[in-house]
């Protein structure tokens, strides 16, 4: 296994670096958050590859691929739509200096991203290689499935409320308070936080090994939704662009979890 995962790393850095030479071309690096997905889900495909084909596997790839996928894309179109992201333009030196913008750029954006990519998609490579052939799904894992469909439901829904709320003329300078954003002020983040506790339960079903050393993905992914890039980070710019109209809807939504909304 420990060889699949070294090939797993040295195709993501090869992936990564030539990311890297055409974001110091272009002068933008938020393309950045479209591959975070989508590399998770070559990371699956290729552990299918590498490992023992069985019924557990290939549920534990699909969760990724579905999951990767959609979000990619979803981010993609965004950076495509909106161009680069006001957090990069704050977290990176002016374009104009390419030297430095390439070189800040490697460190921060892509190796960084490259070492979390490995680290919170290690339950799902390490369920797909550990997997033994035909092996079929343990029925514990049904638990992990269930929490992943409902992760996928909450990001998948979420992205989608928010985007046509979004483009609504009718709603510019309001903050989004409708649908699941009525119950929490992150449906997208908290569906995504239980996307990958979902994987990483249903993969524990079949390499329980594997349990504490594959822990801090889904732990670490949990703190940087909520505390690190995630919610804090965008409740910040929020607050910044909306002032008491944001600061109003905190006082009656839920941060993270999805409650009824106080009155």
């Amino acid at each position: 296994m420990i060889d699949a995962l070294l090939h797993n790393a040295a195709l993501l850095l090869a992936v990564l670096l030539a990311l890297w030479v055409l974001s110091a071309a272009i002068g933008k690096a938020s393309f950045i958050d479209s591959v975070w997905g989508l590399s998770m889900a070559m990371l699956a495909l290729v552990s299918y590859r590498l490992g023992k084909p069985g019924d557990a596997s290939f549920v534990l790839m699909i969760m990724v691929v579905v999951w990767g996928v959609r979000l990619g894309i979803h981010l993609l179109s965004r950076f495509l739509r909106n161009g680069e992201d006001s957090r990069y333009r704050e977290m990176l030196p002016d374009p104009e200096n390419r030297t430095t913008f390439a070189i800040t750029a490697l460190w921060k954006v892509f190796l960084l991203q490259g070492v979390l990519i490995m680290l919170v998609s290690s339950p799902a490579q390490v369920g797909i290689l550990a997997s033994e052939y035909d092996q079929p799904l343990p029925h514990w894992a049904w638990a992990g499935i269930a929490l992943y469909l409902v992760g996928l439901f909450f990001e998948w829904v979420g992205d989608w409320q928010l985007a046509r709320f979004k483009a609504d003329p009718a709603n510019e300078g309001k903050v989004m308070d409708h649908g699941l954003w009525r119950y929490t002020r992150h449906p997208n983040y908290f569906g995504d936080a239980c996307v990958w506790w979902g994987i990483w339960l249903t993969a524990m079903s079949v390499a329980p090994s594997a349990v504490l050393w594959t822990l801090p993905g889904p732990l670490f992914l949990t703190f940087t939704l909520v505390k690190w890039s995630g919610a804090a980070m965008t409740e910040k710019g929020m607050a910044d662009k909306y002032g008491r109209g944001f600061a109003a809807y905190v006082r009656r939504t839920s941060a993270f979890l999805p409650l009824p909304p106080m009155r």
